[in-house]
């Protein structure tokens, strides 16, 4: 996958305004998730070349987003800005691995995993007011959602 000019969607998530940025650059990916309006907590995942993309899981659920599964060797490094909790730390992190893995499974695609971009993830989530069982709800719902928007960008 070439550098390309940025992509960006919308669509509501959780109740919120969630925007998805996909800028391409010679060297790395860029994908910002903001339902604040800003970048956020930058988080840069990478993959050592020698580090096999795991192989699909079950795709036969029909109707329902089956996201490869993140390798156990990918790096995240934080570039800026850090999770306000130990939880969202997690998720972000959760996030950037899952992001890079769609990524780095389309490039594989279209053969050039043999240089394997790394992936910088800017995330800026809004706090859920919901109950802590309503709040497992949505988060799984906007996570989904974001991965969804993403495999939206990478086929235009």
């Amino acid at each position: 996958m070439a550098a390309f000019p940025p992509r960006q969607t919308s669509r509501e998530l959780g109740g919120r305004h969630t925007q998805v940025f996909l800028q391409s650059f010679e060297d790395r990916v860029l994908v910002l998730v903001t339902q604040v309006g800003k970048v956020g907590n930058l988080i840069q995942a990478a993959l050592p070349p020698t580090a096999s993309l795991l192989p699909p899981t079950d795709t036969s659920q029909l109707n329902k987003l089956v996201l490869p599964e993140p390798s156990p060797a990918i790096e995240l490094t934080p570039l800026l800005g850090s999770a306000p909790s130990p939880h969202l730390q997690i998720l972000h992190s959760l996030y950037a691995s899952q992001i890079a893995t769609i990524i780095w499974t389309e490039e594989s695609k279209s053969n050039l995993e043999s240089f394997r971009r790394s992936v910088v993830v800017g995330l800026a989530l809004a706090r859920s007011s919901r109950l802590e069982s309503d709040s497992a709800i949505e988060e799984r719902e906007v996570f989904e959602g974001v991965m969804a928007s993403l495999y939206d960008l990478l086929k235009v």
